[in-house]
């Protein structure tokens, strides 16, 4: 099955979120035993952005590391739960709020776009936005 980073290595729409997770250093976080859930925005999430803010996060490497942070959770959530719950703690310290309509889920204007990836040290999910904590938005 592998871990978390050697699936989204292997995913060939998750380019841009391997290269965030590789230069803020997450992904060795994300190789330990864990579990861990992942909301990798894919490509496309990516290529929505403005070419401004993404070049503001790759000056700004705390920036970007709390962006990518904002991705991930501790623990093993799975599809079942997201259906259940209203937020998500992250790994940056803030909430994703989680929302589901007509068995869609959706985390904060993000949806997810794909069944949960079962690895061996967590779960991922793929979501069409990239995700931003508010205090990152506000600086």
């Amino acid at each position: 099955m592998g871990d978390i980073v050697a699936k989204i290595a292997d995913t060939a729409n998750l380019s841009h979120f391997r290269q965030a997770l590789e230069t803020t250093e997450l992904g060795a976080m994300l190789k330990t035993p864990g579990p861990y859930t992942v909301f990798a925005p894919t490509d496309e999430a990516f290529d929505q952005l403005s070419e401004k803010n993404v070049k503001l996060s790759l000056q700004d490497p705390e920036k970007l590391k709390r962006i990518t942070a904002y991705h991930l959770a501790f623990g093993d959530v799975r599809t079942e739960d997201l259906l259940q719950i209203n937020e998500v703690t992250t790994v940056e310290g803030s909430i994703i709020a989680v929302e589901v309509e007509n068995k869609q889920i959706k985390l904060n204007d993000a949806n997810v776009i794909s069944a949960e990836i079962v690895v061996d040290n967590g779960v991922i999910y793929l979501v069409d936005r990239v995700l931003t904590p508010a205090l990152v938005l506000s600086e």
